[in-house]
């Protein structure tokens, strides 16, 4: 059954070039779940628009004549928070710095820019694009509130955990999906250069900007950020990030590995498989940590991680963009602790130096 027009995801789309925007518009109109609500050639004009149009999703260019599309972002998130999705040319870095820090102001996700019709890979692109202007449609943004957090009871430690107290953590795995790059810009921006131990990261995002991914990283965080290697040694004051459609997992000799294994939950690189190589081969000496993002990946991982004894902590749902793969490790009994985002980096320092809690 094709949705009503009423019931179908109002789209709003922002790009200059007539090409391009009539190529969106195109894919949008094609997929029974949304509807095109207005297209607009500049920042400025969606900013007038937007109040009469009331999209559900804005579909938001990042290279724009005038205001571009991060400062959009910025006055859409404060003025009228609307879902939006980052349309980025994946070639240039200024265009990949920009999206990365659309991401931060308050954008969802960043898909790839179509090209044309008949260029290589155009059907996966137009899916992607319809599939994530949908999915964000859901996600109900909100400027941030103040919140009274209070901790959880902790359950009783098992054996395992008391064992993890007297090993010094080797290692750390951390993972996000939406919402992920500011929340990790925030946690790996506040350890320090002699960070004690290496950390591998698994974010969910189009292989295109992986490598984007880590070099905006990079420049936010006084460790050294880098795509993995296969067989790299991991070393302390280092964050490893899963490359686009790769597996990242510790092998059993310690070494990196990289695996085209199938998806898992649809997703590959995906956060379960990192945290079950951390669970069988770091057991009691990894921390294992699941921040923001849709879905459950990474929630039975972080439960083999704390049965083996490892340290696991989710976000909680105060700060979470999306409170679905952290509220996945809560409720299977995965996270040892639930801390806010403010908290998380502290916690992890004092572990990681070996203070414990």
């Amino acid at each position: 059954m094709i949705p009503s027009s009423q019931s179908r995801v109002r789209v709003m789309v922002v790009e200059d070039s007539l090409v391009i925007r009539q190529l969106l518009a195109h894919i949008i109109a094609r997929d029974p779940r949304l509807i095109v609500a207005a297209t607009v050639a500049s920042a400025e004009e969606a900013l007038q628009e937007i109040g009469r149009v009331q999209p559900d999703v804005v579909s938001m260019d990042i290279r724009l004549p005038g205001m571009d599309g991060l400062e959009a972002t910025r006055r859409i998130m404060a003025e009228r928070p609307t879902p939006i999705v980052v349309i980025a040319d994946s070639i240039e870095d200024s265009s990949l710095k920009i999206s990365m820090n659309a991401l931060r102001a308050g954008a969802l996700s960043v898909v790839e820019k179509p090209v044309g019709v008949t260029s290589a890979g155009y059907d996966a692109i137009a899916s992607t694009i319809c599939t994530q202007l949908y999915i964000m449609s859901q996600v109900p943004v909100v400027r941030q509130r103040s919140f009274s957090w209070r901790p959880p009871t902790n359950p009783p430690r098992s054996e395992r955990e008391d064992l993890w107290a007297s090993a010094r953590p080797a290692l750390m795995a951390i993972a996000a999906s939406t919402g992920g790059p500011p929340a990790l810009a925030k946690v790996l921006g506040a350890f320090p250069a002699d960070f004690p131990i290496p950390i591998l990261l698994v974010q969910h995002m189009g292989a295109p900007f992986m490598e984007g991914f880590a070099s905006w990283l990079n420049g936010l965080t006084s460790l050294d950020v880098r795509l993995a290697q296969e067989g790299e040694v991991p070393a302390a004051g280092r964050v490893y990030v899963a490359p686009g459609d790769r597996h990242l997992a510790l092998s059993s000799t310690g070494a990196l590995r990289l695996s085209a294994d199938p998806p898992i939950g649809s997703q590959r690189p995906s956060a379960t498989y990192l945290f079950r190589s951390m669970a069988q081969f770091a057991g009691p000496r990894g921390i294992g940590v699941l921040l923001t993002g849709m879905g459950e990946d990474g929630a039975q991982g972080l439960v083999e991680m704390r049965q083996a004894g490892g340290y696991t902590l989710a976000e909680h749902e105060s700060t979470a963009v999306v409170y679905g793969m952290p509220a996945a490790a809560v409720r299977m009994g995965g996270a040892r602790a639930s801390l806010p985002l403010d908290l998380i980096a502290p916690r992890l320092l004092g572990l990681a130096r070996g203070e414990g809690e």
